[in-house]
């Protein structure tokens, strides 16, 4: 769950940010003696990362309140900054807003938006950020399969030169997504190609479900969606993320936040907590979101079994 702006506002994903009123939470690390209190966001990924970053201290021994799904970006974040929440997963990418530097060049490079997040997040709020996974959970544009194969492509670099040569593509968006300066026309701009209208299938709503749904099944001539980086449908839908190598967009990495005190009191959670987030590359994110979206299974059980097979 991310935040960017959109025609005036800021787009969400899924639940995004909300303008609701500060939550009040009961207990917290503060009540409960040595526990730590663990938070996430509404969306599923939020919900398996939350799981997951509990199990991992619970195996260490660790008590563990869970607080997880509890709301959407703004509110999570308010109830880390308060002390209401010990530690919770947030995107790197989201320090733009946090930090109202939307137009740094900083967030659309991998390194330098963790190291930046990191260093502005300690330096004013005492909160540490940990390593970042290697999966981005941002806007990209998904292919089918077959179409991708038979064009030879991989990534962005090369849709302006099939798009040239009248190669089959017609991807499915919400309006935002065609609209907003930070998506579909960043795109366009960084790697050369224009979608004329004949081209594009502009579905109500932001629904990535809905879009790559279009996608798979062919609607109106579609063949490409609109989606987030490690969205759990895309391979089950027979679909490939086209890369984005120049990174025309914000890099959206997950990484464990936590406050000052907590990580003190604990000095070995970066031993505990960064070779779990250095084993979620974007197809091994896709896939464990796809267990819980696709296969109805809890993100507690998908949590304990991508743990299991991780050196302690």
């Amino acid at each position: 769950m991310r935040q960017r702006p959109s025609q005036g506002v800021r787009l969400t994903r899924r639940a995004g940010l909300l303008a609701m009123p500060a939550l009040a939470l009961a207990g917290g690390a503060r009540a409960q003696g040595q526990a730590v209190t663990v938070g996430s966001k509404l969306d599923t990924e939020g919900a398996l990362l939350g799981e997951m970053i509990a199990q991992r201290l619970e195996a260490e021994g660790v008590t563990v309140n869970r607080r997880l799904q509890l709301g959407p970006t703004r509110i999570v974040r308010q109830a880390l900054l308060a002390g209401e929440l010990d530690l919770y997963p947030e995107y790197t990418g989201n320090g733009a807003f946090f930090f109202q530097l939307e137009s740094d060049p900083a967030w659309h490079d991998p390194a330098a938006a963790a190291e930046k997040v990191r260093s502005l997040d300690l330096e004013r709020n005492k909160l540490v950020w940990l390593r970042p996974a290697a999966a981005n959970n941002t806007w990209a544009i998904a292919l089918r399969q077959d179409v991708a194969k038979s064009a030879g492509l991989t990534s962005l670099d090369g849709l302006a030169g099939h798009i040239a040569k009248g190669g089959a593509f017609k991807l499915a968006a919400s309006a935002e997504f065609v609209e907003s300066p930070a998506a579909l026309p960043a795109f366009q701009k960084t790697y050369g190609f224009t979608l004329p209208p004949d081209r594009l299938l502009v579905l109500a709503g932001g629904d990535t479900a809905v879009t790559m749904r279009a996608a798979a099944e062919k609607l109106n001539g579609v063949n490409a969606a609109m989606v987030y980086g490690t969205d759990g449908a895309i391979q089950a839908l027979e679909l490939v993320v086209l890369a984005d190598p120049k990174n025309a967009q914000v890099v959206y990495q997950p990484a464990p936040v936590v406050r000052q005190a907590v990580a003190e009191r604990l000095p070995k959670l970066g031993d505990w907590l960064d070779p779990l987030f250095a084993s979620l590359s974007l197809e091994v994110l896709q896939k464990l979101n796809a267990r819980i979206v696709v296969d109805g299974e809890a993100p507690r059980a998908v949590a304990a079994a991508h743990l299991k097979g991780l050196p302690r």
